[in-house]
């Protein structure tokens, strides 16, 4: 690969199984050239032997992945350049297929369960009455696609066939399914739940119908509601017949109440998943406001203890009958006589 008058290489992809052993060939020189080998730059490390212009790596792993340059001796000139990639060969992939926009059509994914390591690729067929459906690429997810419904309520089943392919091998998986199967709505949208004024018992909630399915009106979809208290485990469950809306009627009061939503095609089909959870707590009455007890407690001691006025006596007086005030009087004149009468 390497040009004769110039260092340029190109270099080769060797893809091998993992555990297996390795031979890698140093481009076209014959077995008794005299090469050496180096991996990402340096000497190769690895268990492995030379015989002449091959390099023999045994039981390979991951850690085995590189770039590898051979060496023509004496000069070290450069000769060929191989990128090694271990991976194993793929199993049978996982398919499962839905239909979420009913009646428009349907999608199938995929995906590997073990790991190849290396690029794995897939191949997808499907058919229907005898004949090849057009498969169309999901421009989001690689391992997706989509599938138009060629006619509504087929009795015919349909088979999709998903093939993995890579460079050490390939499987295949298939499937087949009748159309009323895979029909599988999106959750609910747009759930609310909301207090009820001066009724502490109720929520009102309300929802709307998944933005992906296309024909509410001929097609109408199904609800289950459940709700629960957040104190409790244990949910309570209502079915709707074609309502995006629900009265709950036994909350109880004051508790913060959980709820969701899920759809279901009035007629065929399974439940979709649950819709997003919602919070919500009933009506609580406001509370009585409080009158402060601080003014009457100053009321009350004003009433019955008044401030006594500057003019009001500090020291009360013992009572003094008339007759002592009358003596008092009189005390000193008597005296006086008395004293007369002696001399």
């Amino acid at each position: 690969c390497c040009g004769e008058f110039t260092n340029i290489c190109c270099i080769l992809n060797q893809y091998e199984r993992m555990g297996s052993d390795v031979t890698m060939q140093c481009g076209s020189l014959g077995n008794d050239a005299s090469v050496s080998w180096k991996v990402n730059g340096t000497d190769v490390k690895a268990q492995h032997r030379l015989e002449g212009p091959r390099l023999i790596l045994t039981e390979v792993n991951l850690g085995h992945n590189g770039l590898y340059s051979c060496f023509q001796n004496p000069h070290g000139e450069r000769r060929d350049t191989i990128f090694l990639h271990i991976g194993i060969p793929p199993r049978e992939p996982s398919v499962t297929c839905r239909s979420n926009t009913y009646p428009k059509g349907f999608y199938c994914s995929w995906h590997q369960l073990h790991p190849t390591y290396i690029p794995t690729t897939f191949e997808v067929d499907v058919q229907h009455n005898q004949r090849s459906l057009e498969v169309q690429k999901d421009a989001v997810h690689k391992n997706r696609c989509h599938v138009r419904f060629p006619e509504v309520f087929s009795i015919f089943p349909y088979k999709v066939n998903v093939t993995a392919v890579n460079a050490l091998g390939n499987a295949y998986l298939t499937i087949s399914f009748e159309e009323s199967t895979i029909v599988k709505p999106d959750p609910p949208e747009r759930v609310t739940a909301t207090p009820i004024r001066s009724s502490p018992r109720r929520l009102e909630v309300s929802w709307h119908s998944p933005a992906t399915w296309p024909d509410i009106d001929n097609f109408p979809l199904k609800y289950f509601l459940r709700y629960r208290p957040l104190i409790r485990e244990q949910w309570q469950h209502v079915e709707l017949s074609d309502s995006t809306s629900h009265t709950i009627t036994d909350a109880y009061a004051g508790k913060e109440y959980i709820i969701q939503v899920a759809a279901k095609d009035t007629e065929i089909g399974t439940w979709s998943d649950w819709s997003v959870a919602v919070h919500a707590t009933p009506w609580i009455e406001d509370p009585v406001p409080i009158a402060s007890t601080t003014e009457g407690i100053f009321s009350t001691e004003t009433k019955t203890s008044p401030i006594p006025s500057s003019n009001a006596p500090q020291k009360a007086e013992p009572p003094v009958g008339r007759a002592a005030r009358v003596l008092t009087f009189f005390s000193p004149l008597l005296l006086g006589m008395l004293l007369l009468f002696m001399w």
